[in-house]
């Protein structure tokens, strides 16, 4: 197929979809709507910035668009559930761009916001809830959400909702739907349990997939750079200058280190801002939407943006700390090229972040590219490294300053006092 006349929507639709400047489907949009047009269970898989969110979300409007009648106060006629605040958002928008001028009501409950405003909202009830699991669990308890109407489920990013421990919130939420449903279930990657979960909420699931799990975007460059710690902050500052102004999404492993590295980057000139747990939901939805309108043009953040951001115009992804998980790395650098466009994906090694390095190239099954510093061979030294006493020579090791001694040595002395 060619182009989303063939695909088999609803006129009304597919007029949206031009006006959004949409022309041609993407191959997993190509597989999937013509399958769940026909109300077949959806295994999706695709590496992110294929076009997921309009492969479930066409049918799902589409088939919305032939049921008639307002939904009953705090009921619910379809549910999409997303492991982010950012996520949710971003498929309620994409979704509100194809129901412009419909009857079609779209409402998004996350945490972080007032659960009595969510209330409110849902007294009206809604077409299409779109909901982060923690959240909605919290709405049902209270009696302010009905999901016994519900006759499409969609999973948006399983696998990271099976990494955050949402499972166990599914397992609350699925007794509430009702029955007989459609369920569909996107993920970029494919994990051992998700076959579990596919197994449980599906019904002779078609699967789709069109790229192998864990691949990366064709048109994403990707290099590393081998580096010690102390030398990361200088690397960042040099990329930086040699496209200023670029959109820039800088990725850190904590809390603590993205909002340091931001002030950081502010004090030396640089127009960025921060996204990460600690921040409001507020300040989060502030900070994207200056990145969106290029107002900010470096976003530092932690692993909750890896997913939750569609921005065309993102030209680099910098790791500047390598993800514990390596299906993070796969999902941020995920966030440049695209809807079509080309992007650059810059990683950073220290000697300690080896081990994620080689995780995160197994898992690709390619060899980054080295575009600065070299190579060290840190498996090849520890298995050849033969066991036995450590013996310091030279100068004693350089403590944190105002310490005598190694932090596990004032640990031993500690204990050995309280022993006495």
């Amino acid at each position: 197929m060619f182009d989303f006349d063939m695909l088999g929507l609803a006129p009304t639709l597919t007029a949206a979809v031009k006006r959004a400047g949409l022309t041609q489907p993407t191959p997993i949009q190509n597989q999937a709507i013509p399958l769940a047009l026909q109300g077949d269970d959806i295994l999706g898989l695709a590496q992110t910035g294929t076009g997921k969110t309009l492969a479930f979300g066409l049918p799902l409007i589409d088939q919305l668009l032939a049921q008639p009648g307002k939904p009953e106060p705090k009921t619910v006629k379809a549910l999409i559930l997303a492991p982010t605040r950012e996520l949710v958002n971003q498929i309620a928008d994409s979704l509100r761009v194809l129901t412009t001028g419909t009857k079609v009501r779209i409402v998004t409950v996350v945490g972080g916001q007032s659960i009595n405003k969510q209330i409110e909202v849902l007294k009206r009830g809604a077409d299409i809830l779109v909901a982060t699991p923690g959240r909605l669990i919290d709405l049902m308890d209270r009696g302010a959400v009905d999901l016994s109407t519900v006759r499409h489920l969609v999973l948006d990013e399983a696998d990271q909702m099976l990494d955050l421990g949402f499972i166990h919130a599914l397992r609350k939420i699925a007794p509430r739907l009702g029955t007989p449903r459609q369920t569909m279930l996107f993920s970029a990657t494919m994990p051992k349990q998700m076959e579990e979960l596919s197994r449980a909420y599906l019904t002779n699931p078609k699967r789709v997939q069109v790229s192998p799990p864990g691949k990366a975007a064709d048109k994403i460059t990707q290099s590393v750079y081998f580096l010690d710690r102390a030398r990361k902050p200088d690397m960042l500052r040099d990329i930086l200058t040699r496209d200023l102004g670029a959109l820039t999404l800088v990725f850190s492993r904590t809390k603590h280190g993205a909002e340091k590295l931001m002030k950081d980057l502010v004090a030396d000139g640089f127009n960025a801002a921060s996204i990460h747990g600690n921040k409001s939901q507020g300040q989060r939805d502030r900070a994207i939407k200056a990145f969106r309108d290029g107002t900010v043009s470096i976003l530092v953040a932690t692993d909750v943006a890896a997913r939750g951001i569609d921005i065309p115009g993102v030209a680099y992804v910098i790791n500047y700390d390598l993800p514990e998980v390596p299906d993070n790395y796969v999902h941020r650098i995920g966030r440049t090229a695209r809807a079509g466009r080309e992007g650059e994906a810059i990683a950073f090694c220290t000697p300690d972040e080896a081990d994620q390095l080689r995780d995160i190239q197994k898992l690709m099954k390619i060899e980054i590219p080295v575009a600065g510093g070299q190579s060290p061979m840190f498996s090849a030294e520890r298995t050849a490294r033969k066991p036995g006493p450590k013996r310091h020579r030279g100068p004693k090791p350089d403590f944190a300053a105002g310490e005598k001694s190694a932090p596990n040595s004032n640990r031993r002395r500690q204990r050995r006092r309280r022993a006495a």
